[in-house]
């Protein structure tokens, strides 16, 4: 019989040298919160690629090499895969406001919430360095590209936040 997931081995190897020990980032923080990654040794961080403009990636990969740390570049639905390797250890997430409610962050934060709180990994929040837009256009779901990637009639829905309950997160760090 065929291998489960449970007891493959990661075919490429990647993965093989985390256990509990990878920091998950998601959305587009201020740049003290980079400062905080290497002044807390923070050694094996992931990125998720934040999309539907992957700006987040792009500027968490920036900001990360700059200051020496080799970031992982992941697909936004891969970081349930990750908690279910047992490999994450903590998820950094921006915000746009935080009161004693919950907060407001990018698309995705809150199922790395519930997956933090399931797997009993903290989930702390950072501010964000830039102003989120509510709402994206169709074409940024609808084209990859510049190709359209679904069917003629389908409409897009492109959430760009959403509201993260107070319940699925560890820790709000305010601006100083």
């Amino acid at each position: 019989m065929g291998k489960t997931a449970e007891n493959e081995k990661d075919t490429n190897g990647i993965l093989d040298e985390f256990t509990e020990s990878v920091t998950v980032l998601h959305g587009i923080f201020s740049p003290k919160t980079f400062d905080d990654i290497v002044r807390k040794s923070v050694r094996d961080v992931f990125v998720l690629e934040g999309r539907p403009s992957l700006e987040s990636a792009q500027f968490s990969c920036r900001e990360l090499i700059k200051r020496k740390v080799k970031p992982t570049l992941i697909a936004d639905n891969m970081a349930g895969f990750l908690f279910y390797k047992n490999l994450v250890k903590e998820v950094w997430i921006s915000y746009q406001v935080a009161d004693d409610d919950g907060a407001l962050c990018q698309i995705g934060a809150l199922i790395l919430g519930v997956l933090g709180k399931r797997h009993s990994v903290p989930v702390r929040l950072f501010p964000s360095s830039q102003r989120l837009a509510l709402l994206g256009k169709d074409k940024e779901i609808l084209y990859f590209n510049g190709v359209k990637v679904a069917p003629r009639n389908v409409k897009g829905y492109v959430p760009l936040a959403e509201w993260v309950p107070r319940k699925y997160i560890s820790e709000i760090v305010k601006e100083k």
